[in-house]
């Protein structure tokens, strides 16, 4: 693994999505799968850290409108209607990236399922001299697939981390897994962590 040009990625990893006392947890949302992936994940961004690859971190956002009133597009009200005003705030608690992850070199706020959109991502990653992307995080056929697309077609080479993800159902997270062998490599966090220590 060449580590000057890889990013370590991790999506979504936030207080807000994850954390007991989150905008998610509060909302009756709280998942110990997805909640079990910061556990998982540190002993490989601590590896990651050591050697001196870039841990960059993507966090979803929700920009204040009129009256500070959280901008939500309308499939995301649908499906998550308890999201309220100061959730997933610019530079708020919420927003953050979870303690047992942190400090990420790069981080960028995400407004939709692909960190690409509409994001700086790219431009850092060019200027960082990343070619190469470990993908982890939240959820698997969302925002990990979206941006994991979005990588191939900018062509990184793209790498998700099978049992670095996790969806809100077993059956989600396993088909979206299938569906991006034929777009990138899928690995483990053993594999990953084996590259690492070899390089």
């Amino acid at each position: 693994m060449n580590l000057a040009s890889t990013a370590l990625l991790l999506v979504d990893l936030q207080n807000d999505f994850i954390h007991p006392k989150g905008a998610y947890a509060r909302g009756g949302q709280a998942n110990a799968v997805i909640a079990a992936l910061p556990a998982k994940l540190k002993p490989l961004a601590d590896a990651f850290r050591a050697k001196g690859g870039l841990v960059a971190a993507t966090l979803f956002t929700l920009v204040p409108g009129r009256g500070a009133e959280p901008i939500i597009s309308p499939h995301l009200k649908a499906l998550r209607p308890f999201l309220d005003k100061g959730d997933f705030a610019p530079g708020g608690w919420g927003q953050q990236l979870l303690d047992e992850l942190s400090p990420a070199d790069v981080t960028v706020e995400k407004i939709a399922y692909s960190a690409f959109y509409m994001t700086r991502l790219e431009w850092v990653l060019r200027k960082c001299g990343i070619e190469r992307l470990l993908i982890c995080g939240i959820v698997t056929n969302g925002g990990v697939a979206s941006t994991a697309r979005d990588a191939h077609v900018r062509d990184f080479d793209t790498t998700v981390l099978e049992d670095g993800c996790a969806a809100f159902s077993a059956a989600v997270h396993a088909t979206a897994i299938d569906a991006l062998r034929p777009v990138c490599r899928v690995a483990t966090i053993s594999e990953t962590v084996e590259e690492l220590e070899a390089s």
